[in-house]
C-alpha cells in the first residue's frame, strides 16, 4: 500500500499572503482541517483550523467588532503557519506516513512530488487504510492466535486455511516472552471451523469472533 492510493489528490492550497479570515473561509467551505501554504509552486508551510481559531482575538477582547475585523483582515497566514512542514511522497509506503504522524504528533501530511503538492494524507485516511488492512468490510471471522516467534510458523497456520481463505494477517509484535500474537481474518467456506482446525494442528487460539 502506497500513499498515492489513500491520499486526497489536488488539495486546496493558499499562499502566505492569504488573510487569516479568508483561510478560515476556505477550510469552512471545503469541510477540511488543513491548508497547505504554497508560494510560487513551492510548499512553505501549513495551517490548521486550530491554528486559525487560536489566531482570532478572544471574545473577551475589549476591541470593537470593527477593530477586530480590521486586525484580522491585516493578519496573514504567514504569521501563524507551521514551517518547515513534514511531508511524504506519493510512492512512499503508507506505513512511513503513519510513522511520521505518530513521531511528530501531526494529524496530516502534504504529499509532495518533485516539489509540487499533489495530495494530502490525514489521520482519517490512515483509519481507512487500517480498516482495509484488517479486511473488516470483507466479513468472515476474526481469529487471534498465540504463536512461537520462529521461522515457518505462519506456514503452519496457512496450511489449515482451506477451504477458507485468509484475507488479512496483522501482528502487534512479540508478547508473552518469545511468542507473537497474530490476528487473522478468514472468509469463505467453513470459515467458522477455522479455529478448530488450528487447534487440531496444535496452534493456540486465544479468541475468535
Amino acid at each position: 500500500m502506497f500513499v498515492k492510493e489513500w491520499m486526497t489528490p489536488n488539495p486546496q492550497t493558499a499562499n502566505s499572503k492569504t488573510p487569516v479570515m479568508e483561510a478560515m473561509q476556505i477550510l469552512r467551505d471545503g469541510g477540511f482541517r488543513r491548508l497547505p501554504i504554497v508560494d510560487d509552486g513551492k510548499l512553505v508551510g501549513i495551517v490548521t483550523d486550530k491554528d486559525l481559531k487560536e489566531a482570532s482575538p478572544s471574545k473577551a477582547n475589549t476591541l470593537s467588532v470593527y477593530e477586530l475585523n480590521y486586525l484580522l483582515s491585516k493578519l496573514t497566514v504567514k504569521a501563524i503557519m507551521k514551517s518547515p512542514v513534514y511531508t511524504v511522497e506519493p510512492n512512499d509506503p503508507i506505513e512511513k506516513a503513519a510513522l511520521i504522524m505518530e513521531e511528530h504528533k501531526v494529524g496530516g501530511l502534504p504529499v509532495v512530488d518533485k516539489g509540487e503538492v499533489v495530495g494530502l494524507i490525514t489521520i482519517t485516511d490512515m483509519l481507512s487504510t487500517f480498516i482495509a488492512v484488517l479486511g473488516l468490510k470483507e466479513g468472515g471471522i476474526r481469529v487471534t492466535v498465540d504463536l512461537p516467534d520462529e521461522p515457518g510458523i505462519l506456514g503452519q497456520v496457512a496450511e489449515v486455511a482451506p477451504p477458507s481463505n485468509i484475507v488479512a494477517v496483522v501482528t502487534s509484535g512479540i508478547k508473552k516472552g518469545h511468542n507473537r500474537e497474530l490476528v487473522l481474518r478468514v472468509i469463505g467456506p467453513e470459515a467458522e471451523k477455522f479455529p478448530e482446525r488450528l487447534k487440531a494442528k496444535g496452534i493456540k487460539v486465544t479468541d475468535s469472533q
